[in-house]
């Protein structure tokens, strides 16, 4: 029976788990972060208010992650400034809410969780117990990039949105009818007001807005085909992924800053921007007078005029390494700007695993003829078993 899930706590769902690595808020800069995020097979780094390379242990605490997104949208923001914004500490791309990152005790129950998440967390810190004998590691020597480790051999481990779906999963016949039920009837789909969406050919402060605050709430940009200003979203093009811009590189933030929405769709689809997108990019870049933004963009560019490359085809092709990120299969599948989409009449079951095939917490819902109507999140779904769970505890 479902019931029998409420018996199972956070400490169920670390199993198997790595350590987090982390980055001290003290001691690291937006360029260590980029280095740290280089180095690492996920699109995410911890960030705590303490030194891991101290002799004395003390406390510490998360202060929320960072992805490669965050510092594209930082550096796009700040173009003006390029090299100051590298030099700034890492703490100016952790979010303004605390809310987001939440330390639990393992015995945190599942049903809590689930609380916690529908109440705005997107990830839950949980201690897990280790070996006594810790070891630092660096991975690179100019960056201090630790596992969290505390007395006793404690560290700690983080539970996504993705996780508790996916532990939901593993008992879905539970739920019966649930997962068969349709986003329609089950009334989950977010109306077109409540998400965030941009024309195709809005311009760059729009979309650089629009992702930042697509990173707060963990879904997407939507970009859509406006007709006027009484149907804003008439059909969605496609759709603009922060988690598809964890698996760029630093570089992308100049496309992000110089491109309409459409422009970028097209540049970050793929392993390889179009050739015609950079030179775009680049003669921006230089109409504007922004050196700094320029000479970053050139420096990993595979299309750099510098490169002494005269035509496509004499041009170097951009593999994941020359792009910047070691990616793995999971993460490439990300970086699509096609649309996940799913139907009003798609069952609850189909979309939950729809979306963690694609490791997002979102599917974007659209008429079989194309018309936009909304979204559905991770958060809307366990909102879904939490008042299953509820109404059933007897």
């Amino acid at each position: 029976m479902a019931l029998s899930l409420l018996s199972y706590d956070v400490s169920d769902l670390c199993l198997g788990k790595p350590p987090l690595r982390c980055l001290s808020a003290s001691s690291s800069s937006v360029s260590d972060a980029i280095a740290a995020l280089k180095s690492s097979e996920d699109n995410f780094l911890s960030v705590w208010n303490c030194n891991h390379n101290d002799d004395v242990i003390t406390e510490c605490e998360c202060l929320g992650k960072i992805s490669m997104a965050d510092v594209i949208c930082h550096l796009s923001k700040d173009h003006d400034h390029t090299l100051s914004a590298l030099n700034a500490s890492v703490s100016v791309l952790l979010p303004k809410t605390r809310s987001i990152v939440l330390h639990v005790q393992p015995s945190c129950s599942l049903i809590e969780a689930i609380d916690l998440i529908i109440q705005g967390a997107q990830n839950l810190i949980v201690p897990i117990q280790t070996k006594p004998f810790t070891k630092k590691r660096q991975h690179n020597d100019n960056v201090s990039v630790t596992t969290t480790t505390l007395s006793n051999g404690r560290r700690f481990c983080w539970i996504t949105q993705e996780d508790i779906i996916q532990f939901l999963l593993g008992s879905i016949a539970a739920f019966s009818p649930l997962p068969a039920m349709s986003l329609s009837d089950l009334g989950i789909i977010n109306s077109t007001h409540t998400i965030l969406a941009v024309d195709y050919q809005s311009s760059a402060s729009a979309v650089v807005s629009a992702i930042s605050n697509a990173l707060a709430v963990q879904t997407s940009v939507a970009v859509v085909d406006s007709e006027g200003d009484d149907d804003p979203f008439t059909s969605l093009i496609g759709e603009i992924s922060p988690m598809t811009l964890t698996c760029c590189d630093e570089t992308a933030s100049a496309a992000v800053a110089m491109l309409s929405a459409g422009e970028l769709m097209a540049y970050i689809d793929g392993a390889n921007p179009p050739e015609s997108l950079v030179q775009i990019v680049r003669n921006r870049l230089e109409d504007k007078g922004l050196t700094g933004l320029l000479s970053l963009f050139d420096s990993l560019s595979p299309y750099s005029t510098s490169s002494g490359y005269s035509s496509e085809e004499e041009a170097p092709v951009r593999t994941s390494s020359t792009y910047g990120r070691s990616m793995s299969s999971s993460a490439r599948m990300a970086r699509k700007s096609e649309a996940i989409v799913c139907n009003p009449k798609s069952s609850l079951m189909a979309v939950m695993i729809q979306a963690v095939a694609h490791r997002v917490n979102y599917a974007w819902v659209v008429e079989k003829d194309g018309c936009f109507v909304g979204m559905v999140t991770f958060v809307d779904i366990l909102k879904v078993f939490r008042n299953f769970l509820e109404n059933n505890d007897m």
